[in-house]
């Protein structure tokens, strides 16, 4: 574990906090000193992002975490996760079932997406050209139109807001390089085993996202035994950032049913 990042605080049951992609832990700055008084809140830096070494061989981020969990000899845990925090907590109730209690996902199903809307699938293609060309001004900015989303521009958005997820961005995107190998092994039949999963899930996505990426933590929610799905008006990808005060009040409401 010598090579990955987290924090761990607080006391009670646990609850992961899983952060998106080419961002990090601080994305959960307005969860962690809500929650901690009375969970015990984890929140992990996924390997190649934030203060986590980047990948020297192949690696899954299930993986990374179920080793997490059983070296802070915790669980089964709550995970929360947006966009592929999302991703990362429905492969480990399919992965490593025992360490999960509950799942809640924003942004995203499972970690096989699909993208067929024309905004997503052009904001999509820009991002990946200007990280094919090593250009990481505009590999940050193409990312961030996924937090204004389809409806928006960023100038609708906190500007304080803009600010942490643009420096995450940065921060996580700098780390790496055009050329280096892809070393993440994927999952396969996510969405066929999903149906599999029998522990309460809970989609809490914002309303202003993209039609796939709403989508495809609704229709997980449609899959899983137990799921339910619910939007925070205002936001786009990264509500927790956006409107924390009623994301943090929607996932404590959950946890108090499971």
């Amino acid at each position: 574990m010598n090579d990955l990042f987290w924090l761990d605080t607080g006391t009670g049951r646990p609850l992961v906090l899983l952060h998106g992609g080419f961002l990090d832990h601080t994305m959960w700055d307005d969860q962690i000193p809500f929650f901690a008084p009375r969970y015990r809140v984890i929140a992990p830096d996924a390997r190649g992002h934030g203060r986590s070494a980047n990948a020297a061989a192949p690696f899954r981020h299930t993986d990374d975490l179920a080793a997490l969990l059983r070296h802070l000899d915790t669980g089964p845990a709550v995970l929360a996760g947006v966009s592929m925090g999302a991703s990362v907590a429905v492969d480990t109730a399919l992965e490593h079932p025992e360490l999960v209690s509950a799942v809640v996902v924003s942004g995203a199903g499972t970690s096989e997406p699909y993208f067929t809307d024309p905004w997503t699938t052009g904001t999509w293609a820009a991002w990946q050209a200007a990280m094919a060309a090593g250009d990481l001004d505009a590999s940050v900015e193409a990312f961030m139109l996924f937090a204004a989303g389809p409806h928006r521009t960023l100038d609708d958005l906190d500007p304080e807001a803009v600010g942490r997820l643009r420096g995450m961005t940065r921060g996580t995107l700098s780390k790496h390089t055009p050329d280096e190998p892809n070393r993440l092994v994927p999952i396969h039949d996510t969405w066929e085993r999903a149906a599999g999963i029998d522990v309460p899930v809970l989609a809490v996505n914002g309303s202003l996202d993209s039609p796939d990426h709403i989508g495809m933590a609704e229709r997980l929610t449609r899959t899983v035994v137990d799921g339910r799905a619910m939007s925070i008006e205002g936001t786009a990808h990264f509500p927790n950032v956006e409107r924390p005060d009623v994301f943090n009040t929607t996932l404590e409401d959950f946890l108090r049913t499971v």
